[in-house]
């Protein structure tokens, strides 16, 4: 069977979107998602977006993500921005889209100049719900890395995130740090890893190891994942521009009692049909 797919930018993440809502086909297997993602054996991509009809009142779709290792996962902001775009269609620019999301209801926004807000759910800082191993919620943790002691701030946006202070984001350990943080025994369901470098209260820089994927041009939840855990220190605004390798990126989360929102923009790059 030959499926269609838009292969996507969003702030440098590679997007494909497999849009199954007429007919609800379930994704393909862990083996043939890696073989996709691959640039030698497929379209290749950061992460799979594969929509299916909505579940709830109002949605316009549902979405699974899976990252190009195979895994499943529970969230990728760049990605429903993708997803936004395309399903936005003609509806005039402001007009809120509804999505399903494995985390819960996503609301998307696209805007006349081609960007794409989304209301990324509320940053959980509970361990428990991230997961991470702790006995009590804090704004810093001390993580025993291979003997080193780091401070880290731990968050799910949907997904696991870390959250390490460096000086400057081009000289952060990422290759050698991301993979022994990503894998720690005090994530149980691995974790991303964010290096973020504040340049002031409304504006970081970011790069990303991300779970599953390895270091990315941008991360939509990491991005978060870095503001909020800043804000909830006092050292961030309630808006702050985030720099990625990819793009730009900007996240609001003015009521910590609300949704954190993420703001970007998303570009087709390229369209085609796969065989499963």
């Amino acid at each position: 069977m030959r499926i269609h797919y838009a292969k996507m930018d969003g702030a440098g993440n590679r997007i494909l979107v497999v849009d199954r809502r007429d007919d609800a086909l379930p994704p393909p297997d862990a083996e043939r998602i890696r073989e996709l993602g691959d640039e030698r054996t497929g379209p290749g991509f950061d992460q799979m977006m594969w929509l299916g009809p909505g579940r709830t009142d109002g949605a316009v779709a549902s979405y699974r993500v899976f990252n190009r290792d195979g895994g499943e996962v529970g969230q990728c902001g760049n990605g429903v921005r993708c997803v936004a775009w395309l399903l936005a269609g003609d509806r005039a620019p402001g007009t809120a889209l509804r999505l399903d999301s494995p985390a819960g209801l996503i609301e998307a926004r696209v805007t006349g100049d081609g960007q794409v807000s989304v209301a990324m759910g509320r940053p959980e800082f509970d361990p428990e719900k991230i997961p991470f191993v702790a006995d009590r919620v804090a704004n810093t943790y001390d993580l025993d890395v291979n003997g080193t002691i780091y401070a880290i701030g731990a968050v799910s946006m949907g997904n696991p995130h870390c959250v390490l202070a460096v000086p400057a984001v081009a000289d952060a350990p990422v290759a050698g740090l991301g993979p022994a943080i990503e894998r720690h025994p005090r994530f149980p369901e691995r974790t991303n890893v964010g290096f973020v470098a504040r340049r002031g209260r409304d504006e970081i820089d970011l790069r990303v190891f991300e779970r599953g994927v390895g270091e990315t041009l941008a991360c939509g939840t990491g991005a978060c994942a870095a503001v909020a855990v800043g804000i909830r220190r006092g050292e961030l605004a309630g808006e702050v521009r985030v720099n990625l390798p990819g793009g730009q990126l900007v996240v609001k989360w003015p009521q910590v009692s609300g949704p954190a929102w993420l703001t970007g923009n998303a570009e087709l790059m390229s369209e085609g049909s796969i065989d499963l």
